[in-house]
């Protein structure tokens, strides 16, 4: 078995017995006078990494050709001598004003021609080469300076890749001679988009129509991924030349925000050393399990599970090893009209639970809360006065833990319980041809997280671990390294896979392991096509179960258990219901069906077992509490599971390179509860825990314990 994430690049060194922690900084922005007394408040607060210089290029080359790379060195030097290691970076997603004036074709244009005016950031044609050309000119002057200094750990090319779509005519060329280069005839493309449908048939590629007039979902998916490898190439292409520079053990990576439209996160992440992802996640009571908020904007995760969801995210999109968080909340987050500072507490359990999901760093944007600009409002460790108050408390306080905890994690790798498979190009196809109505504005919609999310959490409120894997990423597992890693596989949402994959998927199962099929997988091929046989094809015979038809839920509807599946009071089906129907040999069970006139005569959940493993169906999208009823079935064996414990506690775990297992037990609540330890462990600080003893976890509160025999809760 050979997949992408095995181990870290041989030229790279990441700390292994320290967890990186700190917070952007850029002095530049609030006078160099408070320089001395910033990193000594950081020192005191054991931070170990700081993030400088990626947003300034007009500082930079204030003037075409004209360089002042001395400013930051003072910073540099202040850092080394406290032992605050800094991460670099290229100033490339915001061009300096003489450069918009000079050359007003970097612009990016929208779908409907017009460029996108100055002002912002990331408003250029990141495929221009002529800009390219200024970027590795910038880079190559700032690292020629730089590079070596003892205090750099790493580099940052860029940053949060793929604000935008771009339909700049050299853009829409390339994209056109990509599919001259895929489909090689104009025939061919006809044929494999349907384009005879509404008098789309092309004679010559040049005729291809601009993608603001499209309809059709294949040119969609096709121009999604064009964008996503350019965006790709461009982070490769800074990468390639900070690499000539990363001497010594020197990373390189980016910031992936994971909600940018251009940005497909396994493409970019293979260009890096290592993936760094940003975390926004809503606060207050966002982060209380037992209840449902809706999240406070597109980018911000709601909910425990939306916070773990996207950790989990970001180990995938590292193809499975350990990430950097650059960027998180310390105070409030976004405008002016978006003021939730954590509550007391909420810092600390978010980062131990980043860290368990495989956060090897843990950096807030930003150290000071700036006065002006466009970010003002975006609070820092340190709010507008510069003083410390609650929040650098409690991150100093953080500090001295993640010191403590930063040895104990070497080689650590989150347990799973489960594997999940994620597929870019299903997200990106739904977001063009919504299965279900979509809860957000624009044009781009949030179907598949409408499908995925309640799986999720449904797995993660049963005690289970998840580990999501790409769909791209499944090629480098034979069947039985699969059913090894992943005893139980759900694949739900997975509507755009290729006969190779749901091949995989079903020697899976033959092979021993048991794949939980959700709505909407297996029913479009690689392109995006509807798969024309009996649902989900090349899976219905293993399934013992199909369907023809198909059905949105205005509402949710009441479900039905079983014998082998007891459902809770009021479980129900939303958003979505396959007509499933049992093959005739009876050998498919029906574990759950619908109190519903009409939909009562499908069934809802099916089961069968195959060769030697089996195939679960799942034709709906569960409400929170069927969801739990499901992941309970589906999963009876969870690390966790001795941990005997009940939403708002939950309890996630990994085990290092000695063996030990570390325990991470949240109390995702603001009132104190008690939990029993169910094992021999010790804290942080060394002091003993028996087995059986009652411990209370405050509000807000996290507790890390380290189990040195792992396989004491299995005798």
């Amino acid at each position: 078995m050979s997949h992408r994430g095995d181990q870290a690049p041989a030229h790279v060194t990441l700390p292994e017995t320290r967890i990186l922690f700190g917070a952007a900084y850029y002095p530049e922005y609030v006078g160099f006078d408070r320089l001395e007394r910033d990193l000594d408040l950081m020192r005191a607060a054991s931070v170990t990494v700081i993030r400088m210089g990626e947003s300034v290029w007009s500082t930079w080359e204030p003037r075409d050709g004209e360089f002042d790379l001395e400013w930051i060195g003072p910073a540099l030097d202040a850092a080394h001598a406290r032992g605050i290691r800094v991460i670099l970076g290229t100033p490339t997603y915001a061009i300096p004003p003489w450069m918009q004036r000079a050359h007003p074709e970097f612009a990016a244009e929208r779908a409907d021609g017009s460029r996108i005016p100055w002002g912002g950031r990331q408003e250029i044609d990141l495929t221009n080469d002529e800009f390219f050309g200024y970027c590795e000119r910038v880079i190559r002057a700032i690292l020629g300076r730089w590079a070596e200094h003892p205090a750099i750990i790493g580099f940052q090319v860029d940053n949060e890749p793929g604000l935008h779509l771009l339909h700049n005519d050299a853009v829409f060329a390339r994209f056109v001679q990509s599919l001259r280069d895929e489909f090689g005839d104009v025939d061919a493309l006809n044929e494999a988009w349907g384009l005879t449908y509404w008098s789309h048939r092309l004679t010559d590629f040049d005729e291809l129509w601009r993608p603001a007039g499209n309809t059709i979902p294949q040119y969609d998916l096709a121009w999604r991924r064009f964008q996503g490898a350019e965006v790709a190439r461009f982070i490769g292409r800074q990468a390639a030349i900070v690499r000539e520079y990363a001497t010594g053990g020197r990373f390189v990576t980016t910031c992936l925000a994971l909600t940018r439209v251009a940005m497909d996160e396994v493409r970019v992440a293979n260009e890096l050393d290592v993936a760094s992802v940003n975390l926004y996640y809503g606060t207050q009571d966002h982060l209380d399990a037992r209840l449902d908020l809706a999240p406070v904007a597109t980018w911000v995760t709601t909910g425990v599970w939306g916070l773990l969801l996207s950790a989990d995210r970001s180990y995938a999109a590292s193809g499975g090893r350990r990430f950097l968080v650059a960027e998180t909340n310390a105070q409030s987050i976004g405008g002016s009209d978006l003021n939730l500072p954590p509550y007391p507490g909420q810092l600390r359990q978010v980062a131990l639970a980043l860290v368990a999901r495989g956060a090897a760093m843990i950096e807030y944007w930003h150290w000071n809360t700036l006065t002006t600009g466009t970010e003002m409002n975006w609070g820092g460790v340190l709010p507008h006065s510069g003083e410390p108050g609650r929040i650098y408390d409690e991150v100093a306080a953080l500090g001295s833990d993640l010191d403590a905890l930063g040895p104990l994690t070497a080689g650590f790798r989150p347990d799973a319980d489960v594997g999940f498979v994620v597929s870019g190009d299903s997200r990106w196809f739904m977001e063009f041809e919504p299965p279900v109505p979509s809860r957000v504005p624009g044009p781009r919609a949030d179907a598949y997280d409408q499908i995925i999310a309640p799986f999720y959490r449904g797995l993660l409120e049963a005690g289970a671990q998840v580990r999501l894997v790409h769909d791209t990423d499944l090629a480098g597992y034979t069947p039985d390294a699969l059913v090894a890693a992943f005893p139980v596989l759900v694949a739900a949402g997975l509507g755009v896979a290729d006969d190779a994959t749901l091949a995989l998927l079903r020697a899976y199962a033959d092979a021993g392991g048991h794949l939980v099929l959700g709505p909407r997988t297996a029913t479009g091929d690689e392109l995006g096509r509807a798969r024309s046989g009996r649902l989900p094809e090349q899976l219905t015979d293993a399934a013992g179960v199909g369907y023809s038809e198909w059905s949105n839920l205005a509402g949710p509807v009441e479900v039905t258990g079983s014998a082998a599946l007891a459902v809770s009071t009021g479980a129900a089906a939303t958003l979505w219901a396959d007509g499933l129907v049992p093959a005739d040999d009876d050998e498919a069970a029906v574990l759950a069906g619908y109190r519903h006139p009409f939909f009562g005569s499908f069934a809802a959940v099916t089961t069968r077992a195959f060769g030697a493993g089996r195939v679960s169906v799942v034709g709906t999208v569960p409400d929170r509490v069927f969801a739990r009823d499901l992941a309970e079935a589906f999963v009876p064996d969870r690390v966790a599971a001795v941990w005997r414990v009940e939403t708002p506690v939950m309890v996630t775990s990994g085990r290092n390179a000695s063996g030990a297992r570390l325990w991470f037990v949240h109390n995702w609540s603001g009132e104190a509860v008690r939990v029993i330890v169910p094992v021999d462990v010790v804290d942080l600080l060394g002091a003993p825990t028996p087995a059986h003893t009652e411990i209370t976890i405050d509000a807000w509160g996290a507790h890390v314990y380290i189990q040195q025999d792992p396989h004491e809760e299995e005798r």
